[in-house]
């Protein structure tokens, strides 16, 4: 695939860019890992600085890469803009926390003193995906540089122009230039990078067919790796909640990024008293947001990031009505190899269907009908994936209760799932597996060194 910044919003290619030969980027991974026998020798002190510096550069220019983001992968620019600041503080929080998370551990032991020591693994490769293509790398970067390990990124082939901006950014933040990369690399490289023995781990955003051929490299050479991969997260309304504000958040959780997040509510389970007044008010909401250029401020959500992720997600729609899903809000293509989508419902979603296995990554609700409250969470685990999801009730306890049972990385009692600093994200079964982002985050790619220390020994004075 060609290396090229396409603006899917007019269907034009604004740059293409040369891919990297396999001699620059050994060269590349050759100085990444020398540098990191150098930074770990910083102090904690001085890399919060750089990440500090990176922070106020983040939010100095954040004008600047929301418009990379709307002309690569058509995020409406005021998206763009807020993804900047996130990133921003997310740096500030690893700047701020990083020294706590890795202070040493003391462990009681029978030893003099014991404890656990943290230190970094060396140079990880990230590779990316381009549905936010700051935020994606950032929170791996921002804790990575923090514990004192070295980052190259191979980015999605269609936003390269925002991956040489976040280079730039570490750069001139005052990281030494070998501690940060952009490798502007295919797929066929990922593979001989990985079974480089200079490279210690991997972490992967993407699908699960990527994530599987990650990990499977990362496997046969003894790689540390983290996979977040796909998500169908259920958004479950019992009969009790408050309906309108449950759709109104169905419908800004849906249409997250144009529908194309990970954490995106895709699954709705509603239970059958509320179902035809949450689908009413989830019709409405939606057909209230505005399309438009994504360089527009009163743009809400733009076109999909290519055409042939509309036309995918098309068929998928497309076959799912085949085999017996209903439509609620007629959307979708105006033409196929297009790459705006307007939102969709589909009810009456069953086994057997498309709709109800698959991830649809881009604006098209699914309804799904609960008996109770049992069988809602019977439905929202009956899903290879397990990455986010959330619940709606008036009782708490029983919302909380509920998401003990949910098999996901995270879910969110009477709220909007997202993603924060403070707390993990990574999901379970088909969404992958390990952490980013909390104390949790920042120790993935560490060695979790057990060091014992025997009890002084009183030494007698050999006496003649």
């Amino acid at each position: 695939m060609p290396i090229e910044s396409y603006n899917p919003y007019t269907g034009r290619v604004l740059r293409r860019f040369s891919p990297f030969s396999w001699a620059k980027t050994e060269r590349i991974l050759g100085q990444a890992h020398r540098a990191a026998a150098t930074w770990p020798t910083t102090t904690f002190a001085h890399r919060a600085g750089v990440l500090r510096r990176a922070a106020a550069l983040l939010r100095e220019r954040q004008d600047e890469l929301a418009r990379l983001m709307a002309l690569e992968m058509g995020k409406p620019i005021t998206d763009g803009r807020a993804e900047a600041v996130k990133c921003a503080t997310c740096c500030d929080y690893y700047a701020d926390h990083a020294e706590e998370f890795l202070s040493d551990e003391l462990i009681k032991t029978d030893a003099g003193r014991s404890f656990i020591s943290y230190q970094p693994l060396g140079v990880v490769l990230a590779v990316m995906p381009w549905n936010f293509p700051f935020w994606q790398v950032v929170r791996f970067a921002a804790p990575a540089l923090m514990a004192g390990n070295v980052g190259l990124l191979k980015h999605a082939s269609n936003v390269p122009q925002c991956a040489l901006a976040l280079e730039q950014i570490f750069h001139d933040a005052g990281l030494p230039p070998a501690c940060f990369r952009t490798l502007l690399i295919g797929s066929d490289l990922v593979e001989k990078l990985i079974a480089d023995d200079r490279l210690r781990a991997v972490t992967l955003t993407g699908s699960e067919g990527a994530g599987a051929a990650v990990a499977a490299a990362a496997g046969q050479h003894i790689k540390k790796t983290v996979l977040e991969l796909g998500g169908s997260d259920p958004f479950i309304v019992l009969a009790d909640a408050d309906v309108a504000l449950a759709a109104k958040t169905a419908a800004q959780s849906r249409m997250i990024n144009s529908g194309q997040s990970c954490i995106a509510a895709k699954r709705f389970i509603v239970e059958k008293p509320v179902l035809k007044e949450f689908i009413g008010h989830l019709k409405t909401h939606l057909l209230a947001l505005r399309p438009g250029d994504p360089l527009d401020p009163a743009t809400q959500y733009g076109p999909l990031a290519r055409p042939d992720l509309a036309d995918e997600l098309s068929q998928q729609v497309n076959d799912s009505v085949a085999q017996g899903a209903k439509v609620e809000l007629f959307g979708g293509q105006a033409k196929p190899g297009t790459a705006l989508f307007r939102p969709m419902i589909l009810s009456n979603i069953k086994p057997g269907q498309r709709a109800y296995s698959e991830e649809l990554f881009g604006p098209v609700a699914l309804v799904l009908e609960a008996k109770n409250a049992d069988d809602a969470v019977r439905l929202a685990n009956d899903s290879r994936f397990g990455l986010g999801a959330a619940v709606w009730t008036s009782d708490p306890k029983k919302g909380e209760a509920m998401a003990r049972q949910i098999e996901s990385g995270a879910v969110f009692v009477n709220g909007l799932v997202k993603s924060m600093s403070e707390m993990p994200f990574g999901g379970v079964k088909k969404s992958g597996y390990g952490r980013e982002l909390s104390y949790l985050g920042i120790r993935e790619f560490v060695n979790q060194k057990s060091i014992w220390i025997g009890k002084e020994v009183a030494t007698v004075a050999k006496t003649e």
